[in-house]
């Protein structure tokens, strides 16, 4: 009785395992006939049914072909969220492929979300150094995110020793915790954690900014011992974030834009918040 119940198992097993074939086989078909009649959204269907059932088939040049033909009529008949539910979907079965990332970074710039543009170009680059189509947008996204004077100030040696020496002095007078508001490259986070400081916190609203930062630290050396937040100073929580108040509070965020920036709201909700108080 036991071998019989096994065979029934198995047998069963095997059904399945041919069913699966078939419907991928027969879905396979079906989505190389709508091709053939520029029935892109139907063809789409069919191979993410394909890729769900079958997802060890190489299919990535004909998806990608596919997807982006279908995005391209979607785009043409302003149906924006289902072409964003599409990349979604294809980027759940490829999250590593450069060229839907890409692709997608192509269709949110064009639409003018320029900072979500950025991260997946910076998402391509990072997946394929060598991919120059996702170089290049990079590159061009981050003329239009990255302010001119970021490079003005950093190229500034007179200030940028200024604000060494006086993080060195507040560390070196006992602030072993820093937080860096609107950390920009993260220049003022490297210079505390140069410094002495234990514990080094940077947080940067800007999705561009936040990922250059990281690129930047990285490249020092750094990114096991500076934590950087992609979040508003104001939206900081105690412990979600960070485990405890800071005892040193840095930021430059103090332009033109002095008000609009919001930085006096941030620095009052540090003080109140996230800066250990005077005893």
């Amino acid at each position: 009785m036991p071998n019989s119940n096994a065979k029934l198992h198995s047998n069963h097993r095997g059904g399945r395992e041919a069913s699966r074939r078939e419907l991928v086989s027969r879905s396979l078909q079906s989505a190389q006939h709508c091709l053939e009649n520029q029935d892109f959204g139907t063809a789409y269907a069919h191979y993410l049914l394909v890729l769900n059932l079958a997802p060890e088939l190489k299919t990535t040049e004909t998806f990608q072909f596919t997807l982006f033909k279908w995005a391209e009529e979607l785009d043409s008949l302003a149906r924006i969220q289902d072409l964003f539910n599409c990349y979604e979907q294809a980027l759940e079965l490829y999250p590593n492929d450069e060229v839907i990332c890409n692709s997608m970074g192509e269709h949110l710039f064009r639409m003018g979300f320029r900072d979500e543009a950025a991260g997946y170009f910076h998402k391509a680059v990072k997946l394929n150094p060598d991919f120059a189509d996702a170089k290049e947008n990079f590159y061009r996204v981050a003329n239009w995110l990255v302010e001119r004077w970021h490079f003005i100030m950093l190229n500034d040696a007179k200030r940028n020793l200024t604000y060494l020496r006086a993080i060195e002095s507040a560390v070196l007078s006992g602030s072993k915790s820093v937080l860096d508001i609107g950390t920009g490259t993260g220049i003022l986070s490297m210079f505390a954690k140069k410094a002495g400081a234990s514990f080094v916190y940077a947080c940067e609203l800007s999705k561009t900014m936040y990922e250059l930062a990281h690129d930047v630290v990285a490249a020092n050396n750094m990114e096991r011992e500076i934590k950087l937040l992609h979040l508003k100073s104001l939206d900081i929580e105690i412990p979600k974030h960070i485990p405890e108040r800071v005892s040193l509070v840095v930021t430059e965020t103090v332009d033109a834009g002095l008000f609009g920036e919001g930085i006096v709201e941030s620095l009052i909700h540090a003080w109140e918040h996230l800066l250990l108080q005077p005893k």
